[in-house]
């Protein structure tokens, strides 16, 4: 078979709502979670063993040994499948590394779509995602390449029907996941419920989503991170919060024209939500 390609987009948080730490160590949150059009790309390949390299932008923070989380996707669906891990895969690096964009998830996501076909397994997304959630937690929700509302530690997912958003994203580096929710267990401040938002997301109500976006790692952040949401308010963006657990910062815009106009002001990437789901085979 020929080489499999598919896109593994960024993912934005339109409200990240911590409950509470498990007993596993991991955190009870809900979220809904946007694909970007702000994406990497994963090719796989029919190939002796199993490796995985990586090229463009920032590449350079990608590690391509057994940490990769494509590389543990692909082994993990080969354990799932029954069949011998083999396949290079190569991941185009176009997302910030440990941004809060969800870029390696993304990309986990992305090889187990891929792998599928190289392999013919025939697992569908719902499968798929199981075994995503062996990978990471951000893993599930990024397999149908669709808006969906998360709960659990991120692998309960349902697909949510949003209108397309245009967002300007300003990327930083260098935040670990782990250390942004170590940040909120010395704080433990829970968001509002989102039912108010979730409506006015399902309905394009740009002013409802402006006065309820939240995301509750944003306690103990830094002072950067609140100097870029103020930038882009005053840029003009409708209402600004953290991506993820940090330290990139998103702003809600009218369109993508006006998109256009605040990432200019601020230096930022005009990005918008992809609607509709990768197909599952």
């Amino acid at each position: 078979m020929t080489a499999i390609r598919e896109p593994a987009p960024a993912k934005l948080n339109v409200f990240l709502r911590v409950l509470g730490r498990r007993e596993d160590g991991f955190h009870e949150i809900e979220t809904l979670m946007l694909p970007l059009t702000l994406a990497d790309g994963v090719e796989a390949a029919a190939a002796d063993g199993l490796s995985a390299a990586a090229a463009g932008p920032h590449a350079s923070g990608v590690p391509t040994g057994e940490e990769n989380l494509v590389v543990r996707a692909a082994r993990a669906l080969a354990e799932a499948c029954g069949v011998e891990p083999r396949a290079r895969l190569l991941i185009a690096k176009n997302i910030p590394v440990a941004a809060g964009l969800g870029g390696g998830s993304a990309d986990a996501a992305a090889a187990l779509r891929a792998l599928n076909d190289l392999w013919g397994c025939d697992l569908d997304p719902g499968r798929l995602s199981e075994i995503g959630a062996s990978v990471g937690s951000d893993v599930p929700a990024l397999v149908p390449g669709r808006a969906v509302l998360a709960r659990g530690r991120g692998e309960l997912i349902e697909p949510f029907d949003c209108p397309r958003l245009w967002w300007v994203v300003v990327p930083r580096e260098g935040v670990r996941a782990a250390d942004a929710y170590a940040r909120w267990d010395e704080r433990g401040e829970t968001g509002p419920d989102p039912s108010a938002l979730l409506a006015a997301a399902a309905s394009g109500d740009l002013h409802g989503i402006a006065d309820g976006i939240f995301n509750d790692l944003e306690a103990g952040a830094g002072p950067e991170v609140e100097e870029l949401k103020r930038g882009l308010v005053a840029a003009g963006a409708l209402a600004a919060l953290m991506c993820g657990s940090g330290p990139t910062v998103a702003g809600l815009c009218r369109d993508g024209g006006h998109a256009d106009e605040v990432a200019a002001a601020v230096d930022g990437i005009a990005v918008a939500s992809v609607s509709g789901a990768r197909k599952g085979r």
